[in-house]
């Protein structure tokens, strides 16, 4: 058999030799990362996440902080100084996660469906497999390079959080205190889990449904509605939805951050952030999401005919 090599550095041999072999997986990882770098949709997710930490961990906590501080702050309102607490270095953990179990764990989902969806609605699959190695192979090099991407992400809004807080506490005058290193490594270590798990479930929407838009409809309902419903029921008319809802990757995700902040950590209101289960629990969970979305989006590309 010949030993020929395409483009991507993948033994045509190997490739012949059938559709479940994971030779050359490295080579369609680096391949989808260099597609996503040259996608503007990509960057303009990355462009999103970075603003609405921006805009809700530093600027309005900035303008409340600067504005009218002579009201009463018994209402449960943050003080001005707890406000400029936040916005300092040490809580540069809090302020870069704690909108991964919602906001940004959305925009994770969206980029997992854009990159498994989009080789369908576009029509490439079919060109993807005769170029590269098998189904299996080709959609768990997509969901890796979705999690390195979301990893990337993270890298980027702790610094422009740190630059932010930096800024704040020079012009304040305040001392810089950072975070140690162990914990800004959980901490960030935690939200790349959580990203990753949505990124892969968004991944596996696009590869079961063929699509783009009924996956990113369907997955962003479910993170800021649905769960929202179950959890809110199950507090209050529907107690017995309590084992179902500690069992939601949302609600896993956002116990998840709950455990890794400390109490004055600045993100404890944040949408989603809770701690309903224990944080191993919800990091066991997350990880556990994360295989099964990959697993169910190899095999159903695996078992689908695209010719």
């Amino acid at each position: 058999m010949s030993t020929m090599t395409d483009i991507t550095g993948v033994s045509v041999g190997s490739r012949v030799a059938g559709g479940r072999s994971f030779t050359g997986l490295g080579a369609v990882t680096r391949a989808e990362l260099s597609k996503l770098a040259r996608r503007p949709a990509a960057w303009a997710l990355v462009g999103t996440a970075v603003a609405l930490n921006q805009i809700f961990a530093y600027v309005i906590p900035y303008f409340a902080y600067r504005g009218d501080t002579t009201g009463d702050f018994a209402d449960g309102g943050s003080t001005p100084e707890q406000l400029l607490a936040g916005m300092m270095p040490a809580s540069l953990v809090a302020n870069t996660v704690g909108a991964f179990a919602v906001f940004v764990g959305a925009l994770a989902l969206v980029l997992g469906a854009l990159v498994t969806g989009t080789e369908h609605t576009g029509g490439t699959l079919k060109t993807l497999l005769t170029q590269r190695p098998g189904h299996a192979a080709v959609v768990i090099g997509q969901v890796l390079a979705v999690i390195a991407a979301v990893g990337v992400g993270i890298v980027g809004l702790a610094l422009t959080g740190a630059l932010s807080a930096v800024v704040v506490g020079l012009a304040e005058g305040q001392t810089l205190v950072w975070t140690s290193v162990g914990d800004l490594a959980s901490g960030l270590g935690a939200g790349w889990a959580i990203l990753a798990m949505w990124g892969a479930i968004g991944a596996a929407l696009g590869a079961l449904l063929r699509a783009v838009a009924m996956p990113i409809g369907l997955g962003v309902v479910w993170i800021l509605a649905i769960e929202n419903l179950i959890t809110a029921v199950s507090r209050s008319t529907l107690t017995s939805l309590a084992g179902l809802r500690d069992v939601l990757p949302g609600v896993n995700a956002g116990s998840l951050i709950g455990s890794i902040l400390p109490s004055n950590g600045g993100a404890e209101g944040a949408p989603g952030v809770n701690t309903l289960v224990d944080g191993s629990r919800g990091l066991v969970t997350v990880l556990v999401y994360l295989v099964v979305a990959v697993v169910a989006a190899a095999f159903v590309t695996s078992r689908r005919d695209v010719a």
